[in-house]
């Protein structure tokens, strides 16, 4: 049921996006002559346009940073006001001295300025242009883009950012050239006469050498590489050009979100959806078939015989539900993972109907936090109900603990991640005052509503058991070794992340290598299919568990759940080796770093599916029998 809904939603939203698009801004109306602003934001590192090229950093870089030597505005550069998610993404824009007024200037050739380019920075600049750094330029609220084709399905789109320089032939590693000229191409649509509004941000960058004082020339086919042993002088210039557009302005987004061979999600789709039907069907069967046997067989024994023979899953009924080792720990694991999974639902949803506008930049990371800080209700009361259903006494220190313990873990793996940028002098660095108001939303919003959800799920109290507990454990017998912890845990995981690897390959690609992903359409769905082919999964092997009389089902349904985690580290070791060519010690431990908490924000997440799945399952099953 929840697949199909998430389908429909999916379909309903991915029809509507090439008809209606919500914006979250008004649009802009432009007269003729009206200032048109561009403003610069961080360099940011991109693949290359090779065939199996690789990422080679990670680091962002403030597009005033003196290294750069890029001209600056009248007065110096301005910040503009960001949202929080703005600045957790790296985003740190500028104004420019780039003069545009609208329809005016067309293909006239301008200076900038002039920089003067000490040695020691030619090195500098050198080595982000053989890094494949990008210049991210930002004309109402639309990124600056290279036109690019895909040459998959042969499809024209906009690629966010253009190259800092060119180390490719006729250019090479050692002497690459410096781009210093910039043709800007402007796409406008008028949907009133004398009203215009722009639709597309086009940048051509170019290198032009020769004498860098005499008179200006934008056409010079000769470069600038700039000699790592002399200081240069290097004259920047810009051309603007106009070119009218029958692109709404609603719509002016959908070069620039370009799907990457849809057939592959599609395919990737239909197999997940095969997978989730086969485990549902398997899943039934079992309920139906042995689990419906096993109830008629034990319920119709006379009680009248003096002696009755359990067997199978029946033999644990008085130890099902005996309180497992660290219920505290458990209940914390499964407290968060319900916060971030009340989080990814609520975000998909606002993605799902359009509220996430690209034009908002950190709009998706802004709610998700949003979300997370109002969701830490839902991680104490459903902690509180859980703690309390496996005969836990101390509910102060759970609710504490599930409002900091995780939090905080985090919290200190963001800020040794966040030395490091600073370290390495990037701009992705989290300032100050944007830590201080994430520490100020945890204490002042999340924790409280956490014990606040801690209170009510007191008030509520534990689960009612449907059967005893023995006052005397049972003894275990050795189980069969595909049913061990980590075995079981490892093949339980590789269902779930088999779902996921197509849309995860693509959401990597857009944290680490800048490519917009924006197929929400697929990843709810993709989701979806996660979420049920988890649950299906554990209750599974929580049943075969039961079966061979193990009956410390409560961990062993949280790792199970949780087991797609690990396929995730390898993929992620996978993609390093395949997709990432990181030479610099900061770079490999901030992607490790990342990686970490991905992983751990997926266990927790599925870790805690698979173990609220499974007790309602195992609840379910033993309600069903008579216990004498």
């Amino acid at each position: 049921m929840f697949a199909s809904t998430v389908a429909l939603v999916a379909l309903l939203a991915a029809q509507s996006a090439h008809a209606f698009y919500l914006p979250g801004a008004a649009p802009k109306d432009y007269k003729k002559g009206d200032k048109v602003d561009l403003f610069v934001n961080a360099l940011t590192p991109m693949l290359s346009g090779k065939e199996n090229s690789k990422l080679k950093s990670l680091i962002n870089y403030d597009y005033y940073n003196p290294h750069f030597h890029f001209c600056e505005p009248e007065g110096g550069p301005v910040k503009q006001p960001e949202s929080l998610g703005s600045i957790l993404f790296g985003d740190r824009i500028f104004n420019s001295p780039y003069d545009i007024r609208m329809l005016e200037d067309n293909g006239t050739c301008r200076s900038l300025c002039h920089s003067s380019i000490p040695r020691e920075d030619t090195t500098f600049l050198n080595d982000r242009i053989r890094e494949d750094y990008a210049l991210n330029w930002i004309i109402d609220g639309l990124p600056a883009a290279e036109m690019k084709v895909d040459l998959k399905t042969g499809d024209m789109f906009f690629d966010m950012g253009f190259n800092l320089g060119n180390d490719e032939p006729p250019f090479s590693e050692e002497k690459p050239a410096l781009n210093n000229h910039y043709d800007i191409v402007l796409r406008y649509h008028e949907p009133r006469p004398g009203e215009y509004r722009i639709v597309g941000v086009l940048v051509w960058p170019s290198s032009r050498g020769g004498s860098q004082d005499g008179s200006l020339d934008c056409d010079t086919t000769v470069p600038i590489e700039l000699d790592e042993s002399t200081p240069w002088k290097v004259r920047y210039t810009y051309r603007v050009m106009w070119n009218q557009s029958d692109t709404p302005w609603a719509t002016r987004w959908d070069n620039y979100l370009h799907i990457f061979d849809p057939r592959i999600h599609w395919f990737s789709l239909i197999n997940s959806l095969v997978i989730v039907v086969f485990l549902c069907i398997m899943v039934s069967m079992i309920l139906l078939r042995s689990v419906s046997r096993d109830i008629s067989r034990y319920n119709a024994i006379d009680l009248s015989e003096d002696v009755q023979e359990d067997w199978g899953w029946k033999l644990v009924h008085g130890e099902v539900f005996r309180t497992p080792k660290n219920p505290m720990v458990l209940s914390i694991l499964v407290g968060n993972g319900a916060q971030l999974c009340a989080m990814v639902a609520v975000t998909l949803i606002f993605a799902l109907l359009g509220f996430l506008s690209p034009s908002n930049r950190g709009s998706l990371a802004t709610v998700m936090m949003v979300c997370w800080t109002f969701f830490g209700s839902v991680s104490g009361y459903v902690s509180s109900r859980v703690y309390a259903s496996m005969g836990g006494a101390e509910r102060r220190k759970n609710a504490f603990l599930t409002a900091t313990l995780l939090p905080t873990f985090v919290f200190a793996i963001v800020f040794l991640l966040n030395l490091f940028l600073i370290t390495a002098g990037s701009s992705g660095a989290v300032p100050f005052g944007t830590m201080l108001l994430i520490v100020l939303l945890w204490f002042g919003i999340s924790a409280p509503l956490s014990w606040i959800g801690a209170y009510f799920g007191a008030k509520h109290g534990a689960v009612t058991n449907p059967v005893r507990v023995n006052p005397i454990p049972r003894q275990i017998p050795p189980g069969p070794k595909y049913l061990r912890p980590w075995a079981a845990t490892l093949l339980a995981g590789i269902l779930p992340f088999g779902a996921a690897f197509v849309e995860l390959y693509f959401m990597l690609s857009s944290l680490f290598a800048s490519r917009a992903y924006y197929a929400f359409g697929f990843l709810a769905l993709t989701a979806g299919v996660v979420a049920l082919t988890t649950a299906t999964v554990t209750i599974l092997f929580s049943y075969f568990i039961l079966c061979a009389e193990e009956y410390r089902w409560h961990w062993r349904a949280f790792l199970t759940g949780g087991g797609s985690a690990f396929w995730l580290f390898a993929y992620g070791m996978f993609y390093w080796a395949s997709r990432l060519s990181l030479d610099s010690f900061s770079g490999f431990v901030l992607y490790l770093g990342y990686l970490l908490l991905l992983c751990i924000f997926d266990f927790l997440v599925t870790g805690t599916i698979g173990f609220l799945a499974t007790y309602w399952a195992v609840r379910r099953l033993y309600t069903s029998i008579r216990i004498d």
